[in-house]
């Protein structure tokens, strides 16, 4: 069984920096990852996701150029370097893995394709 956990949210202000982690456990091979947020109201969204061997990545446009994603398959994690946060980046934030097997392209972003979550870590934007 998957098991995903993720640290490193925590409140900053407009304009800071926060990398989150998320390290996997309960299978021996890699899966394609993604990093998805949810604000309260809102529904879940995709916000980074990564192939199984880092080759490929997809960001939503509100994150492109602040937001790196990457992962470190030797440490099963996988990270979420965040920058130039806004107060709209506010949400709880999630990893998961997928269940294709293959690269899906813009539709790694979809969250029916992932059926592995972690618990979640919150990151409050401040202005």
């Amino acid at each position: 069984q998957v098991q995903l956990v993720e640290s490193g949210g925590g409140s900053v202000q407009a304009g800071g920096s926060l990398r989150l982690s998320c390290t996997a456990s309960g299978y021996t091979y890699s899966r394609n990852m993604g990093w998805f947020r949810q604000a309260p109201g809102k529904m879940r969204e995709g916000v980074a996701t990564i192939d199984s061997t880092g080759a490929f990545t997809r960001y939503t446009d509100s994150v492109k150029g602040r937001f790196t994603i990457s992962r470190d398959n030797a440490k099963n994690t996988v990270y979420l370097e965040m920058s130039s946060l806004k107060p709209e980046d506010t949400a709880m934030y999630s990893c998961a893995a997928d269940t294709s097997g293959r690269w899906l392209g813009p539709s790694s972003l979809f969250p029916i394709y992932y059926n592995a979550w972690g618990q979640g870590t919150q990151v409050t934007v401040s202005s």
